[in-house]
């Protein structure tokens, strides 16, 4: 592990001595360049060189031990010695930890899309619970949401809903949140008090920039309707809602959030950008993801990701079988505990992977 990160450093050196070239301190992109490669190089470097220096420092207090024949002067030298290998364990652990390849897209916003599935209209329910739970998530992390589209039912819930949220690390916080979404309780429309077995289907998708999906128009079928809903008249007078159909994939989106049509066009593609990219990214990693006993980040919804039982008051994650037993404030947000854990464990896969 040292060694290669004997190499990261000697790649930050190199950096900082172009930066200091004046052709290159004339050149504002290479320079931007340079400075943000720097960055995110720093925190390792940083690590290795305390590693380095409690080195020399062990190095010292080992023969200050050889040497010292005052017992006392012993004991202070080996107290010395475990403090000194208890600091570069650690530093050892970051090390680890930042040696894992960041995910490019981490500080991306997110289109969130929730599909009720099996269970009828509570199914659709527990979708319209799910969008609250992530709305007020990214409330508790300052990010802004907008919900982009949406096919609500008749009892308050939705066949399909997308979300958009804005704000840096979105992705990093949510990507695992991919998955079918299982939930047992009673429904309110239950008159006999049983309990009901219904699925949503979370699927989590990175905002794509134009250079990585880029969409032809001339395999874009867009048509503009009268938006529904509340809006106000401007909303009602003019025909601002953009359907626009991919007719190679089938996909279809319906925006109407914004007031101007040009704006619902606009996001509408964005939408059917990220949902080409999660395809083409599925088709790339479907042999990878065969082999992978772990589902943490796969975003495969093939099976359940996580059960929330009412009557339990309990809310299990099934890739890691962590379980939180306060279901009123998971379902109001609080989706920390579960998402950090869901975190170290994917660090731990890739670094068993990379050794």
């Amino acid at each position: 592990m040292l060694d290669k990160i004997a190499k990261v450093v000697a790649r930050y050196d190199e950096i900082e001595m172009q930066m200091a070239n004046p052709a290159i301190i004339s050149d504002y992109t290479r320079l931007n360049d340079l400075a943000q490669e720097r960055s995110d190089l720093q925190p390792l470097v940083d690590a290795y060189r305390q590693h380095q220096a409690k080195g020399e420092e062990l190095a010292g207090a080992r023969e200050l031990l050889e040497m010292e024949d005052d017992p006392e002067m012993q004991a202070m030298a080996e107290a010395e010695i475990e403090s000194l290998l208890q600091a570069q364990e650690e530093l050892e652990n970051i090390m680890r930890r930042l040696l894992v390849p960041k995910d490019a897209r981490d500080d991306k916003n997110v289109f969130i899309e929730i599909r009720a599935g099996t269970g009828g209209d509570e199914a659709g329910i527990f979708a319209g619970d799910l969008l609250r739970m992530y709305t007020r998530y990214a409330e508790t992390r300052g990010w802004k949401t907008q919900i982009l589209d949406e096919n609500s039912t008749g009892v308050g819930g939705y066949k399909e809903v997308v979300l958009g949220v804005k704000g840096k690390g979105a992705y990093s916080r949510l990507k695992f949140e991919s998955g079918v979404h299982r939930v047992q309780r009673v429904p309110v429309t239950e008159s006999q008090g049983r309990i009901h077995t219904s699925a949503a289907t979370v699927a989590v998708m990175p905002e794509v920039e134009d250079v990585e999906i880029t969409l032809d128009e001339r395999d874009l079928e867009i048509t503009s309707t009268f938006s529904s809903g509340p809006g106000g008249q401007h909303m009602q007078k003019n025909a601002t809602a953009a359907r626009i159909v991919h007719k190679p994939s089938g996909i279809a989106v319906k925006i109407q959030s914004e007031r101007s049509l040009m704006q619902n066009k606009r996001l509408g593609m964005a939408i059917i950008q990220a949902r080409l990219q999660e395809i083409a990214e599925d088709q790339q990693n479907a042999s990878v993801a065969a082999d992978r006993k772990s589902q943490v980040g796969s975003g495969d919804r093939s099976e359940k990701i996580r059960t929330y039982n009412y009557p339990q008051s309990r809310v299990t994650d099934h890739r890691i079988g962590y379980s939180s037993y306060n279901l009123a404030a998971v379902m109001d947000g609080d989706l920390d505990g579960f998402i950090d854990k869901l975190t170290i464990a994917d660090e731990a896969e890739k670094l068993a992977a990379a050794e």
